[in-house]
């Protein structure tokens, strides 16, 4: 596993210590976690699965992105796969930008291209005993990846 995609438990801690930086005054963190309703359907828990080359690959681009578009200084992003249980943090976006307002428009334009753009894909798990896959991103291939 990459240090994008993990199957151990995230750590944000650990992203806002690789990112400090005197020179940033804004610090936005994003954690998700696994909530106990989708649509009216209590959850029980939650499975992460991901194309892990491509799923970092997008993830690392995204970061990127936010660092040129929104001139922060850093942007972390880690995703979680394998079983979750509700309350688990299931993704960490870290930004820091000199500026409040790019840290908040940074984070919040990265989880919406996590959603977007990675091949992570989740099942959702419910009290009685069924579940079913989340629509999810599909697999690109060639320029698209």
């Amino acid at each position: 596993m990459s240090r994008w995609i993990l199957e151990e438990p995230l750590d944000p801690e650990a992203l806002l210590h690789e990112t400090e930086d005197p020179a940033c005054g804004g610090v936005v963190v994003f954690c998700g976690t696994v909530r106990n309703e989708n649509e009216g359907l209590p959850v029980s828990g939650m499975t992460y699965e991901a194309h892990a080359t491509m799923a970092e690959k997008a993830l690392r681009a995204i970061e990127a992105e936010v660092r040129e578009r929104f001139a922060a200084r850093h942007c972390r992003i880690q995703h979680r796969v394998g079983p979750l249980k509700l309350g688990e943090v299931s993704v960490v976006v870290v930004v820091r930008a000199p500026h409040r307002a790019a840290a908040f428009e940074g984070a919040r334009y990265a989880i919406d291209e996590v959603k977007k753009r990675a091949p992570i894909w989740k099942e959702e798990h419910y009290v009685n005993g069924a579940s079913r896959y989340l629509e999810g991103v599909p697999l690109q291939s060639g320029e698209d990846a």
